[in-house]
């Protein structure tokens, strides 16, 4: 079965850090850039990052710029999302999901497969 799990979401004061993790089960994500998203109650789910397959490029929605870093370790099959300097506005339920390619996309429906999402809050 094919699957992308999230951990390492959580409760985290503003100014604080986590980082979540994305895992492939089922298949190798060696040839998959990989995008993580996130969704607020309310609102629409949004592109926040996204990682080449090789991890040679990266990008950035412009509101985590500079305070997130996403990383790939193709050994273990696994993506990471560093979030440093957390605010409020970042609480949302977060999703990784693999497009079969080796260039990112901002289009949520380009990505094939999904996790189920780990959900950050950012709160004193």
């Amino acid at each position: 079965q094919l699957q992308l799990v999230e951990s390492g979401g959580g409760l985290v004061q503003p100014g604080g850090s986590l980082r979540l993790s994305c895992a492939a089960s089922g298949f190798t994500l060696d040839y998959y850039a990989i995008g993580w998203f996130r969704q607020a109650p309310g609102k629409e789910r949004e592109w926040v990052s996204c990682i080449s397959s090789s991890g040679g490029s990266s990008n950035y929605a412009d509101s985590v710029k500079g305070r997130f870093t996403i990383s790939r370790d193709n050994a273990k099959n696994t993506v990471y999302l560093q979030m440093n300097s957390l605010k409020p506005e970042d609480t949302a339920v977060y999703y990784c999901a693999a497009v079969v390619q080796h260039w990112c996309v901002m289009p949520r429906e380009k990505y094939v497969y999904w996790g189920q999402g780990t959900q950050v809050t950012v709160s004193s």
